[in-house]
């Protein structure tokens, strides 16, 4: 990993440099007679200084460049990119959990910026924008022809600044417009409180450095906040678009004594690695369900996918996105850093995610409309340059891994679709949230189940 590391920074480092191409290209070509190889590059340089001398306009040099390396990065798949050194900083303090903006996990598709997911208690989430919203405008300029990095950089900017987007929702009959006021996003990664005084809700919003410091803390402070201890806990990462690796792979070890976690696959075979859990488990053996849902992405599928193969967790809710591939950022020195695809993630089982997603053990919609109007929500697999799913269990979701082993009856009990004329679902109203009330009844169903045969016992 870290030759290839290496090379790619000592290319792109070159490029962005503005140093002479031929010089590189001959090395290349004589490293293995890639004639072809030599021809392409020395076709970008006849470009480039073609585009230098006849533009209409003087370009900038690196403006030009930089664009060129994003082009290549993006044209592999929807993940890669190029960041420049605004764009680098701006990633390192958001893994951190501090950046500027609107608060909107977003990608691009046919030329539009598509919402992956609303961040909570942001700008953007409290003005309703929604998961699989298109943003076709900003500040009444389209959006397209502008890259991913591009379309992010305006949106960002200083605290208490306006924006103005356009949005295109699906059912929608005619373009939504929201001015937004920038703000400094603090996202609180980890949200909780008590269920009924017995049971441990934590929300997961994403997963950067805070993720899994702040998972622990939550479940200590409930676990004390129980008058008479805690029955279950409902882990919730629907809409979290995911994070760092290894944050997923924490918070999943604090849930497993033993066994794998996730394993890795890159194009060459001594680069695969694997995760194994640690002894210890912070629920002490309470039972837990995870929510997911379609906006449930990366490191979220990671968590559901390590809980659900190992049978620690009962995932409930609706299928995940479907990302299953490994982003490395590589810093190229004073010229920021590349983001690229460089492997894909496997779960415990041996199931790839990519363009599939995890399957629920029980799936629960939201709401209605989602069954009888069959309303589409766009996924890994929808996006321009997907990877391929390949290299996993070649089997459909789920059937790697051991049959749902429940008391009788408990599961039967959880309805899939909220009744006729149920409420809206409000986010500051846990009532109204069905999913969450169907993790919760499946919770006391089981606790009470578990408990039937110690009571039969005592009153023999």
């Amino acid at each position: 990993m870290k030759r290839r590391v290496g090379t790619v920074a000592a290319v792109a480092g070159a490029f962005a440099a503005g140093l002479v191409v031929g010089p590189m290209v001959a090395a290349v070509a004589q490293d293995g007679g890639r004639a072809d190889t030599y021809r392409l590059l020395n076709l970008f340089g006849d470009v480039f200084e073609r585009v230098r001398a006849e533009y209409v306009e003087p370009i900038n040099d690196r403006d030009a460049v930089e664009n060129a390396i994003n082009g290549m990065l993006t044209g592999l798949d929807p993940h890669s990119s190029y960041l420049n050194q605004r764009s680098y900083r701006d990633m390192q303090v958001q893994t951190r959990g501090e950046f500027g903006g609107l608060g909107i996990e977003v990608t691009q598709e046919n030329g539009y910026i598509k919402v992956i997911s609303p961040i909570d208690d942001t700008p953007a989430f409290r003005a309703g924008v929604k998961a699989g919203d298109l943003i076709t405008h900003l500040n009444g300029n389209s959006v397209q022809g502008l890259t991913l990095q591009e379309a992010v950089e305006q949106m960002r900017g200083e605290r208490g600044t306006a924006i103005k987007i356009t949005i295109r929702r699906e059912g929608a009959d005619r373009p939504i417009e929201l001015s937004l006021t920038r703000e400094v996003i603090r996202p609180q990664v980890v949200r909780f409180h008590l269920e009924g005084n017995d049971i441990a809700y934590v929300r997961l919003t994403s997963f950067n450095e805070q993720t899994d410091a702040g998972l622990r803390r939550a479940i200590q402070t409930m676990r004390q906040q129980a008058p008479n201890g805690l029955k279950g806990i409902v882990l919730d990462l629907r809409n979290n678009p995911g994070g760092l690796l290894d944050q997923a792979v924490q918070v999943s070890d604090e849930f497993l004594e033993r066994g794998e976690i996730v394993s890795t696959r890159a194009r060459r075979t001594d680069d695969a690695q694997r995760w194994n859990a640690k002894p210890g488990d912070l629920a002490q053996g309470l039972p837990v369900v995870v929510l997911i849902n379609g906006g449930s992405a990366s490191a979220s599928e990671i968590v559901a996918g390590a809980l659900q193969d190992h049978r620690r967790a009962i995932v409930l809710g609706s299928k995940s996105f479907g990302k299953g591939s490994v982003q490395t950022v590589m810093p190229i020195p004073g010229n920021g850093a590349i983001r690229l695809t460089t492997a894909r993630y496997y779960t415990p089982s041996g199931r790839s995610i990519q363009s599939t997603g995890i399957e629920p053990d029980i799936e629960v919609l939201a709401q209605r409309q989602e069954a009888t109007a069959g309303i589409p929500r766009e996924r890994e697999a929808d996006l321009r340059k997907a990877l391929r799913n390949e290299g996993g269990v070649q089997q459909p979701a789920g059937a790697a891994i051991p049959k749902l082993d429940l008391p009788a009856g408990v599961a039967e009990k959880v309805s899939r679709l909220p009744p006729e004329g149920a409420p809206a679902f409000d986010p500051t109203k846990p009532e109204t949230d069905f999913q969450l009330q169907q993790a919760l009844q499946l919770l006391r169903n089981l606790a009470s189940a578990q408990q039937q045969p110690t009571r039969r016992a005592a009153s023999r």
